[in-house]
């Protein structure tokens, strides 16, 4: 039998998430620090975390038609035993049946719940039984039906059901309930891809290119921390997203032009806007939050950039760059639902109340951030969401109440022709393209 050791650890991040409402990432991060779990042990544990907080709504419904109280009336720890165990029988297949119930059995047990153990025994072995046939009872409701079976909220459901369809939407909810790859963006001011390709497979690591993404490098299986591979310290690359890469080629910046980036934390961007400029030329970074800005200048140094210059407040009240910018970028503040599979709590945190919040918030940084704009220059404006709301709605009311812009179609070539659409658009759809989602546009001034 597996040791209980991941499991119990997995138990006290939830008791972290659910009682200090903490992220998972960060939950996961504060447990590690204090245990000295092995690299396995580690790797068990995140899967069951984050795959639990994907699941969850499913997990939920399996526990409510297996047992006699519904989730909501059941101890907190009892029903998270239960989730590990239901998540390892339906989800994973390299950990025995037998083994995934003897362990939550245990894990009550020493939780101060030997008196429910026979309720874990007894839910888990039922489902056992049943598997041989889906023992989950879906609603007829299509939307309900997809939101219980690939657990997401309803809402969630609806807006791509509006946008896309049920089948495009079915593809994206198995999308994002899979474990996420790393891409990294390589920095051709100190390194080569070929060389940075080199040192990893060195190391051990799988590692592939990226389709005609001239930067990018995918990273798959067990990596490790980040910060401890090669070239990572000295600068060689960064953890960037494929899809978020783009957002910077269709900025195009130039050396010697000035560029502001408008919504700069933590950086990735910023610095890769340098990079493209050849670290020649001006670039603002600004954004609201100090905490948020120590991670641009960490980056910034390094990836030893010297271009980029730190400015604190929010864009909306940023009247000194009127006119003066050859370029800006705003990488809007937004819903993340391009990015679920990266950040599972956000289809539990996230609502159409905040959205309505986004959008305002969006509204008003677009058109500050046109003030800014030279004649003849350009505004990038980008989200990892996938929600018209905050996309093309944005897009179609600024250019309704701008006039003098227009949307300017990025060049049909290997790297944007994938994305482009017959509006001019770059949409990346995460089943299609295996990416986060993303949304940008380039609009003209003059």
């Amino acid at each position: 039998m597996k040791s209980t050791q991941s499991r119990q650890l997995a138990l006290e991040i939830f008791r972290d998430i659910d009682r200090r409402n903490a992220y998972t990432d960060i939950a996961l991060d504060r447990a590690f620090k204090k245990t000295d779990l092995s690299l396995s042990d580690r790797a068990l544990c995140t899967e069951l975390v984050y795959g639990i907080v994907r699941r969850q709504r499913t997990l939920d419904a399996l526990i409510d038609q297996l047992g006699k109280k519904s989730s909501q009336q059941q101890p907190p720890d009892l029903r998270r035993i239960l989730h590990l165990g239901l998540y390892q029988l339906r989800y994973l297949n390299n950990i025995p049946p037998s083994a995934a119930v003897n362990t939550c059995v245990e894990l009550a047990k020493e939780n101060q719940l030997k008196a429910l153990a026979g309720v874990v025994n007894g839910i888990l072995r039922q489902y056992i039984r049943l598997s041989h046939n889906d023992p989950l009872i879906l609603p007829n409701n299509p939307v309900q039906k997809l939101g219980m079976l690939y657990s997401f909220p309803d809402w969630i459901i609806e807006t791509w059901f509006q946008q896309w369809g049920e089948e495009i939407t079915e593809k994206l909810c198995h999308w994002f309930n899979q474990s996420p790859t790393v891409d990294i963006r390589i920095n051709p001011l100190q390194t080569t891809l070929e060389a940075v390709e080199t040192k990893l497979h060195q190391a051990n690591i799988n590692v592939t290119r990226f389709a005609n993404f001239p930067q990018s490098l995918r990273l798959r299986g067990k990596i490790g921390a980040i910060q401890t591979l090669p070239g990572f310290q000295s600068g060689e690359w960064t953890v960037q997203d494929s899809s978020a890469q783009l957002v910077s080629y269709l900025l195009n910046p130039q050396p010697g032009e000035i560029i502001i980036d408008g919504c700069a934390a933590p950086g990735g961007k910023t610095t890769h806007i340098a990079e493209l400029m050849g670290d020649r030329g001006t670039i603002f970074a600004c954004d609201r939050t100090a905490s948020r800005l120590k991670k641009v200048q960490q980056n910034i140094q390094r990836l030893q950039l010297e271009s980029i210059k730190i400015i604190e407040g929010d864009s909306r009240q940023l009247t000194q760059f009127t006119k003066i910018a050859d370029r800006v970028l705003i990488d809007a503040p937004c819903s993340g639902l391009g990015t679920l599979h990266r950040h599972p709590d956000i289809r539990w945190q996230q609502t159409p109340q905040k959205i309505q919040q986004l959008v305002k918030l969006q509204q008003e940084l677009l058109a500050q951030a046109a003030t800014w704009v030279k004649n003849q220059g350009v505004l990038v404006y980008a989200t990892c969401t996938l929600n018209f709301l905050e996309n093309e709605q944005i897009i179609e009311e600024f250019l309704a109440n701008h006039s003098g812009w227009q949307i300017q179609p990025p060049p049909h070539n290997s790297l944007f022709t994938p994305f482009i659409t017959s509006s001019g658009w770059l949409q990346v759809l995460p089943h299609q393209h295996h990416t986060d989602g993303f949304f940008i546009v380039k609009l003209k001034k003059g």
